[in-house]
């Protein structure tokens, strides 16, 4: 995995996107050139044991996370109110 070329800040957003879930696993590996599976490796490092088996449970079969498994209807990769000023 090339993680050792991956600044602090990447790492950080790598982790982000990895989280939320919109973001697919592809655009992750456009913007870092890093596959699913180096991410759940990235991940495993990164997380507690408990965090990362959450994270696991919760990305695991989850359509939006996988570029050719979700709809047509999902154009954007996060929810209209999440960047929003309050």
């Amino acid at each position: 995995m090339p993680a050792k070329s991956l600044t602090e800040e990447d790492i950080s957003r790598i982790v982000e996107m990895a989280w939320e879930d919109r973001t697919p696993f592809e655009a992750i590996e456009a913007n870092y050139s890093l596959k699913e599976k180096d991410v759940i490796c990235l991940m495993r490092q990164q997380l507690k044991k408990k965090r990362f088996n959450n994270w696991r449970a919760r990305v695991s079969g989850r359509k939006t996370k996988h570029t050719a498994l979700r709809s047509n209807k999902v154009t954007r990769a996060y929810c209209p109110t999440q960047y929003k000023q309050r």
